[in-house]
């Protein structure tokens, strides 16, 4: 597991007398690929831009690269590539010309990183069209590509899949997975398609309303949402012995004295049901259970209701 790069302490940002985000903390390590999970006006885009610099915290402390000053962040920041909202761009430019001024402006020496980026977002054949022909999906390319110019140790993207294609969106994926393994970049992404999500993410922090509801790794919510039966009984201590001797099955959780998660005989959901009662087990129900990204988190900040 790598350093923490980022932390945040109950990060707040108010306007006026309401917040848009409340008392957030998060933690990020070298490495992550960290996925912001809300929807829409949860306070994802405003997180991103607090720690990016682009929006000052009402409150709340920021720890960027070891830097918690505010020179120590505007210097930590110069790691930092981001792609929040669309950027601005010149409309008369070609994509090339738009990362040259760029490239200039920032005082990148390297000249070669403006074609390597181009190539990476896959824009070689957008030539000198300018970029107010440009189609959205191109411009988020483009957007991608200004962020990467510098190889960035932290890349922070919001919602980057926006107005891309299936295809755009596989290549996004397999871009980040490879900016990710061969130059270690830590990611952290915002995005409301939650499965393409969970093919890249292996972090997680869930937002509502502007607060933080869940931090959690993916290899702990797979094991939250893995598939099972759960089986509600008169008493786990004498079915557990049960489905042990006469199911031979080990993979099991006692959640309480009444429910059981299995997580073997999935399919065959009447033969532990038919074994439990055959040998003296009153058994209650036993249903198929488990939950993909979206449905573990609709469930987590209450239900599918509507604000």
């Amino acid at each position: 597991m790598g350093d923490t790069i980022l932390k945040t302490k109950k990060l707040t940002k108010k306007y006026g007398k309401d917040f848009a985000v409340n008392n957030v903390d998060l933690e990020l390590k070298q490495g992550d690929i960290y996925g912001l999970v809300g929807k829409n006006g949860a306070g994802k885009t405003t997180i991103l831009r607090m720690i990016s610099g682009l929006s000052i915290p009402t409150s709340g402390d920021l720890e960027l690269f070891n830097e918690t000053s505010k020179a120590g962040l505007n210097n930590s920041r110069s790691k930092i590539g981001c792609m929040i909202e669309t950027p601005s761009f010149h409309k008369y430019l070609s994509a090339k010309k738009n990362l040259e001024y760029y490239r200039l402006q920032r005082g990148v020496v390297e000249k070669e990183c403006v074609d390597e980026a181009i190539k990476m977002v896959g824009l070689e054949d957008a030539g000198k069209k300018k970029f107010k022909n440009f189609s959205l999906g191109m411009k988020q390319r483009l957007g991608l590509a200004l962020a990467i110019m510098t190889s960035p140790d932290l890349l922070i993207l919001d919602e980057p899949t926006n107005g891309l294609d299936p295809t755009g969106i596989i290549e996004l994926r397999e871009l980040l997975l490879r900016f990710n393994k061969e130059r270690n970049t830590t990611i952290i992404i915002s995005s409301h398609i939650l499965s393409e999500l969970s093919q890249l993410a292996n972090t997680y922090g869930f937002i509502n309303k502007g607060e933080f509801v869940e931090q959690i790794s993916a290899k702990d919510l797979e094991e939250k949402c893995r598939r099972h039966l759960l089986i509600k009984v008169d008493d786990t201590s004498k079915a557990t012995v049960i489905i042990e001797n006469k199911l031979g099955s080990m993979e099991y959780e006692v959640l309480n004295r009444n429910e059981i998660r299995l997580y073997q005989h999935i399919d065959t959901p009447e033969i532990v049901s038919e074994t439990l009662i055959n040998n003296g087990i009153r058994l209650f129900s036993i249903n198929n259970s488990g939950l993909n990204l979206e449905e573990y988190f609709v469930n987590l900040i209450g239900g599918n209701k509507h604000d």
